[in-house]
């Protein structure tokens, strides 16, 4: 299966990629349980602060499929909420974290076109030696869908976390060595039925112990260059 989506991959990944993409200085994250059947159209959801990652969490609640947004929820929103050490919530939060950067830090993510049920999912990450750190450190990648402004009442875009990747690494004392950290991985992420595969991107972020964010990216695509308009 890896190997099948690799391929795709390695042709496109200057075509859906976090390259040239503006390094976010923010993680804003919007926290909705499933039940609030008026929580997606509620004109006071919060908007997306100016060069923010924004993630849109649906959080599975007490009446299960039969949930007003059911069919969005994705039980890694609990898990998030337990890694953040927050409570379960019983309509709406929202966290935003800022994003101060890691000098000589670098991360990248990129992706391949859907293949059946999965689509490729390439994370590179370069911390520099002599890291001074609070270990261990852990990274978060996670597949969004774009939901345009209005869908279903909502007044703010909306970025739904479809599946993630959680944490993708827990590295503790090897940061520790002389040579810094160099780390890639291709990963098969399994795409939820009836999902828009023209608007999903993948999303990714590096955090210490402290729960400070040292990196975070986003994809974009582009037309690859041999469609490119000439």
């Amino acid at each position: 299966m890896l190997t099948a989506l690799a391929a795709p991959l390695a042709h496109s990944q200057s075509a859906c990629s976090s390259d040239g993409q503006p390094a976010p200085s923010a993680l804003f994250e919007r926290f909705t349980n499933a039940d609030c059947a008026s929580c997606w159209a509620d004109p006071a959801t919060p908007s997306s602060p100016p060069n923010a990652l924004t993630l849109d969490w649906l959080v599975p609640g007490s009446q299960g499929d039969a949930a007003a947004l059911a069919a969005a929820a994705n039980s890694d929103a609990r898990v998030r909420l337990a890694a953040l050490q927050r409570s379960p919530v019983a309509s709406q939060d929202h966290l935003l974290t800022a994003i101060p950067g890691e000098p000589m830090t670098m991360m990248r993510v990129a992706h391949g076109p859907a293949v059946g049920n999965y689509m490729g999912v390439l994370i590179s990450l370069r911390l520099p030696p002599n890291t001074a750190l609070a270990l261990p450190v852990t990274g978060w990648v996670v597949l969004l869908e774009t939901v345009p402004v209005d869908t279903a009442g909502s007044p703010v875009p909306r970025y739904v976390v479809k599946n993630a990747l959680q944490p993708l690494w827990h590295m503790g004392e090897k940061l520790l060595n002389q040579e810094g950290l160099d780390f890639n991985e291709v990963r098969a992420m399994s795409l939820p039925d009836a999902v828009a595969t023209d608007r999903l991107r993948v999303a990714g972020w590096v955090q210490d112990a402290q729960g400070r964010v040292l990196a975070a990216v986003q994809s974009a695509c582009q037309p690859a260059p041999e469609y490119q308009a000439r």
